[in-house]
């Protein structure tokens, strides 16, 4: 093995271990502890801050070292809070543990635990600041009600937005769990919200509670003459205002994944739809209307896949024009009248040798016999219209006009002959080619019709080809697609003159010319 097979191996085998349900699971419960402490923390310091500068309380004596003596009691709130929120919420998950690293697929009740985790935890992390608010509210109250109710208004606004920021991470970081979760029945009709409503609530929690912040402040100002000096106002709203900002935009970044992603997933799986890949599925993962759309989206490329499938068989069966224009102009009984060239080709002695080869040694022979003739007939722009047993009828000129049809079916008809007796010398054949007027169209009846050529030219092609069996190059044409071919005319030669069965009058025959004797002639 070379080094570059060697590593390539060894990604594989990374990437491999890296997407196992063990391995979300673990990436999943580390990063929703580390995101959740973080969030918390980084609330209870903003609170921290907030209450220390910006709350005024002059009626207080010593205030901010009223303020300081109490921090070692939010820090060990903080703490225990944490812990037990995130103890809370693993368990609130455990069922994570329970199907995740097995592969199974999850139950219903399994999948909504998922889809709602966010909820779950956002839900968690609120209880644990509402006590805070109760909490460092009443001992506020202690000192004065009035700076009570403020530090209570503060962690409670704070409250909320770390809730918010938590339950946006916790979309982001539960996607993997919750695209497994969907992947058995990927339809989260039953916990599907607005994108509207998220997005309005991520505005209110974001956005709207700190601006209620700044809001009070100005309030409280108004009424409170006593509230501090013109600096320390302005010092205040400064801070309230920055904590808006970077709440909004931590708010708005996650709400904008949140929507985004699942719109990009569509929009990328649509651009490999449009180059012709059908074989795509996005994960299912979001919760509001999002999630529909990609489950819509995978319902519909699985439509799309049944589609193409049916198409390429109908292609398969009827031939590739023929199914083209049936898919664009739809299918109806009925022909019309059209100018074709027809070959028509049937091998010598098939039920003898059926009689002495296995049947599927038959099948084997028929079909690279039947590959030959429809890799030849394709390339000169013909259709092999059908199969009856060890024969095959093939037109040029429907249901597409072909210009030089006559000429093409010769040349054709000389090329199989050759590529017939050079590759499976074990086969006799006969081919007969002529041209003329036929009706081309659907025949049957509206439940099951086929696309066939019907018409003289197609019986004489049929005689032609009886004849041709008993001769030695093994190919006929007569003299109309002779007269018509232009240039093509040149590698055959007159042999004789035949009444065909069911004709009153005599119809000329003609045979390729050798190559040599062709070449011969051309000298001269």
């Amino acid at each position: 093995m070379t080094i570059r097979g060697f590593v390539r191996a060894r990604v594989a085998r990374v990437r491999s271990r890296w997407f196992t349900g063990r391995a979300v699971l673990i990436r999943t419960t580390v990063n929703l502890i580390l995101s959740m402490v973080s969030a918390n923390v980084l609330g209870a310091f903003a609170v921290c801050l907030l209450a220390i500068y910006v709350i005024p309380e002059p009626t207080i004596d010593n205030r901010h070292q009223v303020i300081v003596e109490d921090l070692w009691l939010a820090g060990i709130y903080v703490l225990v809070a944490v812990t037990v929120g995130v103890l809370a919420g693993i368990e609130k998950l455990s069922s994570l543990a329970s199907w995740l690293p097995s592969e199974r697929q999850p139950t219903p009740e399994q999948q909504l635990v998922v889809l709602r985790g966010p909820r779950t935890i956002a839900r968690g992390v609120g209880l644990g600041w509402t006590g805070a608010t109760i909490l460092f509210g009443g001992i506020a109250m202690t000192h004065s009600v009035d700076a009570g109710l403020r530090i209570a208004t503060i962690i409670g606004l704070s409250g909320l937005i770390t809730a918010s920021v938590a339950y946006r991470m916790a979309e982001l970081i539960l996607r993997e769990a919750a695209g497994r979760a969907l992947s058995a029945s990927p339809h989260p009709q039953l916990i599907a919200q607005s994108v509207a409503a998220r997005s309005m609530l991520t505005w209110v929690l974001g956005t709207g509670v700190p601006a209620l912040g700044v809001v009070l402040l100005g309030i409280a100002s108004l009424i409170d003459r006593h509230v501090g000096s013109r600096s320390d106002l302005a010092f205040a709203m400064a801070v309230l205002g920055g904590n808006c900002l970077v709440a909004g935009a931590v708010t708005t970044f996650f709400a904008s994944r949140a929507t985004a992603d699942p719109i990009v997933s569509v929009r990328n799986a649509l651009g490999q739809i449009e180059r012709g890949n059908y074989d795509v599925t996005i994960p299912v993962y979001d919760g509001t209307d999002l999630g529909l759309l990609q489950a819509g989206f995978n319902r519909m490329a699985a439509g799309l896949r049944e589609r193409e499938r049916l198409r390429e068989l109908f292609g398969v069966h009827v031939g590739e024009e023929v199914a083209r224009q049936a898919l664009e102009r739809g299918v109806q009984l009925g022909g019309e009248q059209r100018e074709v060239a027809v070959l028509f080709i049937d091998l010598v002695g098939s039920t003898r040798m059926a009689s002495r080869l296995t049947p599927a040694a038959v099948v084997d022979l028929l079909n690279r016999y039947f590959a030959i003739v429809v890799s030849v007939v394709e390339a000169h722009g013909g259709l092999v219209n059908k199969f009856a047993g060890d024969a095959a009828l093939a037109i040029f000129g429907a249901p597409v006009d072909l210009d030089d049809r006559e000429a093409r079916a010769l040349v054709a008809a000389r090329t199989v002959a050759q590529r017939v007796t050079a590759e499976l010398p074990e086969c006799d054949f006969g081919v007969g080619v002529t041209a003329g007027i036929t009706v081309a169209g659907n025949v049957g009846a509206a439940s099951r019709l086929e696309y066939t050529v019907i018409g003289d030219p197609v019986n004489e092609a049929a005689r032609l080809a009886e004849i041709a069996k008993t001769l030695p190059g093994r190919v006929l044409a007569s003299g109309d697609v002779i007269e018509a071919a232009t240039g093509e005319s040149a590698h055959w030669a007159i042999a004789d003159e035949v009444r065909l069965r069911g004709r009153s009058s005599a119809t000329s025959i003609y045979i390729p010319i050798p190559e040599g004797a062709s070449q011969v002639g051309a000298r001269r």
